[in-house]
């Protein structure tokens, strides 16, 4: 696994740590516009996203939005989007994160009923493909160049 390890380094890929809950749910923490925060990572979500009490924590400039959001047992969440945030993971940075704001509870609360902590939001595949992730499961390390 070093020789991964080593070849993506040469290639400018950033080494994120995350952590395996025991809901099986991948936790990693992030930065938004500069203030910590925990996130599920999540290859199935299609956006970033964030709840609606978040906002001010993460010092977003949200909108209404016409799209509703849908998730593992949930449709039809009313949205705003708050755009152009900036996102570090590790050394990894992206000054262009759009953020989808939505009503998480359903998530949080699945998670508190494992006796697992909250989250701050969710990274989805949005930053996952703008920075071509590689996933070492193995390793429990999020790559992104």
């Amino acid at each position: 696994m070093e020789e991964i390890q080593d070849f993506l380094k040469g290639k400018k890929y950033k080494k994120i740590k995350f952590k395996v809950l025991k809901t099986q749910h991948l936790l990693v923490t992030a930065k938004i516009n500069g203030i910590k925060g925990t996130f599920i990572l999540d290859t199935g979500a299609s956006n970033s996203c964030v709840g609606f009490e978040e906002i001010i924590k993460f010092e977003l400039l949200a909108e209404n939005s016409e799209t509703k959001a849908a998730g593992a047992g949930a449709t039809g969440m009313l949205t705003q989007l708050s755009q152009k945030n900036k996102l570090q993971l590790g050394r990894w940075k992206s000054e262009t994160l759009n953020l989808v704001v939505f009503d998480m509870s359903h998530v949080n609360e699945a998670l508190v009923s494992y006796k697992t902590k909250p989250v701050n939001g969710i990274i989805g595949a949005d930053v996952l493909l703008q920075g071509k992730a590689i996933i070492d499961y193995a390793n429990c390390f999020l790559y992104l160049i």
